[in-house]
């Protein structure tokens, strides 16, 4: 049976955001979201209304565990300890924590979450800042520095629904991983629509790691798939971002994409377990 680490994964009832409530516009968003991205059924996250749901979702389609991301933006904030206390239950879920790099407590807050609440890594979103930043901002750099003392990886999240495509071109994150070279950074969504470029920045820099989740079912997804059957095996990730794309029909579909048969063991599982320092 293949194991698989899902590296990106939310369940509907933490926020309208996700598709909460339904009847409200978030929930139509959501729905217009699967559409864009191939869902089959634009509603299937109607059914992780509860932790208990969602779990039960994961273990049916086969997911080894699932990682479950908050936010902390000005406009949506998830907290730490809302993540902690539905992940910790679950051995299939695992939790990454957020924090806003321009609040005064960031540094403080990534301390806490890794030392006292054991995450495995910190999700951050400059682009959605307020100002929005990219991602080699000075002004970012004490989360950076943060993150590298406690050994934990730094995850960015950017993508075409970021106020303006300028903060997902990933040539910020090149310059980044050049500052940081003992830093492993995660691109979330892949930094679509960016894909050759974030290519070229992960044949740069090896501790660069590429998740593009439901963006890989897109034109010129197929680059990623190229990418990784060759130099970049060992830092792609599989992520389904659930609730925008239905869990067991993203397996399938990203199972036949076209990846050789050892390289999908290691960007399905092996990869993930390395970066996080699991032990599954």
């Amino acid at each position: 049976m293949t194991k698989i680490i899902d590296m990106r994964s939310r369940p509907s009832f933490l926020h309208d955001f996700y598709g909460a409530t339904q009847g409200t516009d978030e929930y139509e968003v959501a729905k217009w979201l699967n559409r864009r991205v191939g869902s089959k059924d634009d509603e299937h996250f109607k059914r992780s209304t509860t932790i208990e749901a969602f779990v039960e979702e994961v273990r049916e389609v086969g997911i080894t565990a699932s990682v479950v991301v908050g936010r902390d933006t000005p406009n949506l904030t998830i907290s730490n300890d809302r993540i902690l206390e539905l992940t910790a239950p679950y051995k299939e879920l695992i939790g990454i924590a957020s924090v806003d790099p321009q609040k005064q407590n960031a540094v403080a807050e990534i301390e806490r979450a890794v030392k006292q609440l054991g995450f495995k890594g910190i999700n951050i979103e400059p682009g959605f800042g307020s100002p929005a930043l990219k991602v080699d901002d000075p002004r970012l750099f004490l989360i950076y520095e943060a993150c590298e003392h406690l050994s934990v990886p730094v995850f960015l999240m950017s993508g075409p629904t970021t106020p303006d495509l300028e903060y997902a071109n990933p040539a910020a994150v090149g310059r980044l991983a050049r500052a940081f070279p003992n830093l492993a950074i995660v691109c979330y969504h892949g930094y679509y629509p960016y894909v050759s470029e974030m290519i070229g920045v992960a044949f740069r820099y090896q501790n660069v790691y590429v998740v593009p989740d439901m963006y890989i079912f897109l034109p010129g997804g197929s680059l990623y798939v190229e990418a990784a059957n060759g130099f970049m095996r060992n830092q792609l990730l599989f992520g389904s971002s659930y609730p925008f794309r239905a869990m067991g029909q993203t397996v399938d579909d990203f199972i036949g994409l076209g990846f050789k048969g050892e390289v999908l063991e290691d960007v399905l599982f092996n990869n993930a377990i390395q970066l996080l320092k699991l032990d599954i």
